[in-house]
């Protein structure tokens, strides 16, 4: 080991109690929120309380993080984006790039995939994922086109998209990081170079390779006219039977909400037949007849234990229900990102109630759940199967939090004024960010007004379109920043990865420091990683004499390259359920996309960024 290294591996060596403290807290902050065993924004709470009570950062330092430009930045980018999606502009574009995908798989795959990284280029990822995810699995219907062949390459390129534009949550963190260090902020202008490349050689990747590695799974979106293929994506056949009511049974005359059958045995009931009447679903209020026969989903022994209640099963014990004689509307709904259903029951939302739908099936993480569905804490993500009338099911797809995925497609309508004057703003605003004319965080929320003002959306809206878990998780988080400056601690963690790539030059460093986010992304997610390893990053790129930018540039993209797991981003776990992904899914396809972005980094930080 020569002098400088020594020098260098004596100052990581050599940590204060202060900095020991600090990064105590951080390893705490990141195992309570990556174990999931607190909720991310509750840990960012505790952060910022711990960091001011203690001493390290003062009271106006530990606070500091809620008033930084790029909170304020990304609120208004929830509100821009809502109103875009509320004045229908961006289910226009949507609908006009979905008809552009023609008859081929092919053609299909690249429209989504480009489609997806057009629209995160001024809109939130996990929005643009969502508004193109309907479109993608109508046309893969019409198409006959496996959703699993489409919606993977959707994600990817929301993913993509995001690495091309300033408007990205981690892109935004980073660039305060360097704020906050006494840098210029990041502009649109550095970002869409060097994202524009990971664009053009990530989608050559997915159309060259990566599509034949995606699995040909039936479409778990299909409508009614394609049943059959939900019911076998959901296994319904295993557990659907055919129960006769006896004239001798004390269920005769009894209310279907009184029999207790599934609250007692976790069973639903999806249909009710009485003579020549049918009632798909049934209400609650129903009563029981003699010789009724229902439709009832579940395990072979909790359905037995009803024939102690005078009924009579239909089928034996090794016989399904053929599942092309379904005789119910199948329906598949989406629970997304940001719905107010996440972490509540069914029957906490008294979903049947209020919707007049039955959900008869749970689809999540490749799995399907088909017993006590209405007990399961919903995820974004989850994938519910449900049983209902088309005006029951369009009343679900006004709800905000739902997307349903089988809706008929609309016509082409011409943009109204409003929407016109909507898209005008947001060119506006961010065009005026992009070339520095206005900072970015004035021009957001100048942006997010001007659209409250002409009616795109009320104020009540705008505050409901903003995701607060994100924006406490950012601004509790944000000190961590200030802290590793403050103690110095970003320096040497900085020169610890010098101590290892030093012989290497500054091109290694940089690779280095994008794979380490790159891999801490798929654990923990972009935005934590961009909160944790910005200031270090940024640190180690001043006191190191290399282009803070082009560093700032490189953990950022990194924190958009959350390929390898679903986990790592919400538009991956939105596309799981449609598309019928597994994890393994997502590495295998997702290890090449990985790889060649990282090599397409490697080209642009050497040939754009003149870094060596």
């Amino acid at each position: 080991m020569n002098s400088v290294e020594a020098m260098l591996a004596g100052s990581v060596m050599g940590l204060s109690p202060r900095e020991i403290e600090l990064l105590a807290v951080i390893i705490v902050a990141v195992i309570l929120i990556v174990s999931d065993a607190l909720r991310p924004d509750v840990v960012a709470l505790i952060v910022l309380l711990v960091l001011g009570l203690t001493g390290v950062l003062s009271q106006d330092q530990a606070l500091s993080g809620f008033s930084r430009p790029a909170v304020i930045t990304i609120i208004g980018l929830f509100v821009i984006t809502a109103a875009l999606e509320r004045a229908g502009i961006v289910q226009w574009l949507a609908d006009r790039l979905a008809r552009m995908s023609g008859t081929s798989e092919l053609r299909a795959t690249a429209v989504f995939l480009l489609a997806g990284a057009f629209l995160s280029l001024f809109m939130n990822n996990i929005a643009a994922g969502a508004v193109l995810l309907p479109a993608a699995v109508s046309v893969a219907r019409q198409r006959n086109i496996p959703s699993s062949r489409l919606l993977m390459p959707l994600a990817y390129g929301t993913l993509l998209g995001g690495m091309a534009t300033f408007f990205t949550t981690a892109n935004i963190i980073v660039s305060g990081s360097l704020q906050s260090q006494g840098q210029p902020p990041l502009t649109m202008l550095q970002f869409l170079p060097s994202g524009g490349a990971m664009v053009l050689t990530g989608g050559l990747y997915m159309m060259l390779a990566g599509r034949n590695m995606l699995p040909r799974r039936e479409s778990v979106g299909r409508t009614m006219l394609a049943r059959t293929d939900l019911a076998k994506t959901y296994q319904l056949a295993e557990r659907l039977w055919e129960v006769t009511v006896l004239p001798e049974s004390p269920l005769v005359r009894q209310h279907l909400s009184d029999t207790l059958i599934g609250a007692k045995l976790g069973l639903t009931i999806m249909a009710i037949w009485h003579g020549r009447e049918a009632r798909i679903p049934p209400a609650p209020s129903d009563v029981l007849h003699a010789n009724d026969i229902l439709l009832v989903l579940g395990r072979e022994e909790r359905i037995r234990q009803l024939e102690a209640m005078g009924t009579s099963i239909g089928r034996d014990g090794h016989q399904n229900a053929s599942p092309h004689k379904l005789p119910v509307g199948l329906t598949e709904v989406v629970i997304a990102p940001r719905s107010p259903a996440i972490g509540r029951t069914l029957k906490e939302l008294r979903h049947r109630s209020k919707f007049g739908l039955t959900t008869v099936a749970l689809w999540r993480a490749g799995r399907s759940y088909r017993t006590d569905v209405g007990d399961f804490p919903l995820q974004a993500g989850d994938a519910l199967l449900m049983v209902g009338t088309p005006d029951r099911v369009r009343l679900l797809a006004e709800e905000p939090g739902y997307i349903v995925l089988d809706q008929p497609p609309a016509g082409i309508v011409s943009p109204t004024v409003q929407a016109i004057a909507a898209f005008t703003i947001t060119v506006a605003v961010i065009s005026l960010a992009a070339t520095g004319l206005v900072p970015t965080a004035e021009s957001m929320i100048a942006g997010g007004t001007l659209l409250v003002l002409i009616g795109c959306l009320s104020m009540e809206e705008a505050y409901r379109s903003v995701d607060w878990k994100a924006v406490v998780l950012i601004g509790g988080m944000l000190p961590i920043g200030t802290a590793l400056e403050v103690t110095g601690l970003a320096e040497k963690i900085g020169n610890a990865f010098l101590v290892g790539l030093a012989p290497a030059g500054s091109l290694a460093l940089i690779a280095g420091l994008y794979l380490f986010s790159v891999l801490l992304t798929q654990v923990m997610g972009g935005q934590v990683t961009a909160l944790v390893v910005g200031p270090i990053a940024v640190s180690a790129a001043i006191h190191l004499g290399i282009n803070p930018a082009a560093v700032g540039v490189a953990v950022a993209m990194a924190c958009s390259a959350a390929f390898l797991t679903p986990f790592a981003h919400p538009v991956n776990m939105l596309m799981m359920g449609p598309g019928g992904y597994t994890s393994r899914d997502f590495l295998r396809v997702g290890f090449g996309m990985t790889v060649v972005c990282f090599l397409t980094l490697v080209v642009v930080m050497r040939f754009f960024w003149g870094i060596r």
